[in-house]
């Protein structure tokens, strides 16, 4: 049983002219590292926050180890661990402090937190201030804080939101080096990221998103293998999805203006909006 499973994903924003996420589809195993690859509005973000259930999506399906993250949302959430690109934390607690709140949410049995804590705070070399208010943390000390109330819970699926942005060297090696760790012991992680060459080492998949469209679901063992270049490959796919894209996208806005000027902006909006969610529920099914 795959730990990730996405079907179909569509999200549509209230009064979008576009669709932020349009047909994706992806399976993540057990074990695998997997890397999610676009340009900065490519659809990352919001497919990663939709697998999260932190922004409901429009249509589709997504399961987290075999539970629906809609219909047994408690299951699911229990089944993963995120870090968000913000590292969003509380301040005013210690490092101490606050990994055991997030323990506590997860019903961590007191038994095992110790040992864990104490794993993960050395691994990550927060032991001279694991006992100080977060507030006084650096960016990536409130990072790597951030990834140690996520792990806590040992989760299944790891979920990492551009976690190499604004971490030292060293930093970002002690982070790739958990990842590899983590997905060794046989569970997954998922990260999203602008550094190609990072992914390429790293990951065993990774699907390149653009306009919200997996362009390719690329094979990296067997590129590493051949010895192909995937800077090479992720220019030249997401150069012609682009220019098919804004195709599609000038041609729609034609649309919307010619309306606009015979009934409103307003309308012309709504009737736009409404063939987005036409398109949607018709690709639903086919």
């Amino acid at each position: 049983m795959p730990t990730l499973k996405v079907k179909n994903l569509y999200k549509v924003y209230k009064g979008a002219k576009f669709i932020s996420a349009k047909n994706i589809s992806l399976e993540v195993n057990e074990g695998e590292i997997f890397g999610f690859l676009g340009v900065n509005g490519a659809g990352k973000s919001t497919t990663i926050k939709c697998i999260t259930g932190i922004i409901p999506f429009t249509a589709g399906k997504i399961e987290i180890c075999g539970h629906d993250i809609v219909e047994s949302a408690f299951e699911a959430k229990r089944s993963f661990g995120f870090v968000p690109d913000n590292h969003a934390v509380y301040d005013k607690l210690t490092g101490s402090e606050y990994v055991s709140y997030i323990a506590s949410i997860y019903k961590v049995p007191k038994e095992e937190y110790q040992e864990r804590f104490d794993t993960l705070v050395k691994k990550f070399n927060l032991q001279n201030s694991i006992n100080n208010q977060i507030m006084s943390y650096s960016h990536g000390m409130k990072q790597k804080i951030s990834i140690i109330g996520a792990l806590i819970h040992k989760p299944k699926l790891w979920i990492l939101d551009e976690p190499m942005v604004g971490l030292d060297p060293q930093s970002i090696l002690d982070v790739k080096n958990y990842m590899k760790e983590y997905a060794a012991s046989g569970c997954s992680v998922i990260f999203s990221s602008h550094n190609l060459d990072t992914v390429e080492k790293l990951c065993d998949r990774a699907v390149i998103i653009h306009g919200g469209i997996v362009i390719a679901d690329i094979n990296l063992k067997e590129y590493r293998e051949k010895g192909m270049d995937l800077e090479e490959e992720f220019m030249k796919l997401t150069a012609k999805a682009r220019e098919e894209i804004d195709k599609i996208r000038a041609e729609l806005l034609v649309q919307e203006r010619e309306l606009a000027e015979k009934i409103g902006k307003r309308k012309a909006a709504q009737i736009m909006q409404k063939k987005i969610m036409d398109e949607v529920h018709a690709s639903m099914l086919a």
